[in-house]
């Protein structure tokens, strides 16, 4: 169950809000066409469950995802 999957996320990240933001970001990077979000999403949580070393981790969450760029009217 995913509620498995972010208690154990938990462990590695102890901030939830970060937890959520670190799981948004990664999901975007690394979310395959023609494949299921969710899917993408468990994913994402086993490897922030199963990480060694919070920084490392945390790391991924303070790079920049594609973000829109605002032009002149």
């Amino acid at each position: 169950m995913r509620s498995d999957l972010i208690y154990n996320a938990l462990d590695t990240v102890r901030n939830r809000y970060l937890l959520c933001q670190l799981i948004s970001k990664a999901t975007r990077k690394f979310h395959k066409p023609n494949t299921r979000v969710q899917e993408t999403m468990n994913e994402v949580l086993v490897r922030v469950g199963k990480a060694d070393e919070p920084d490392a981790v945390i790391d991924i969450a303070t790079e920049k995802v594609a973000e829109p760029q605002r032009r002149a009217a």
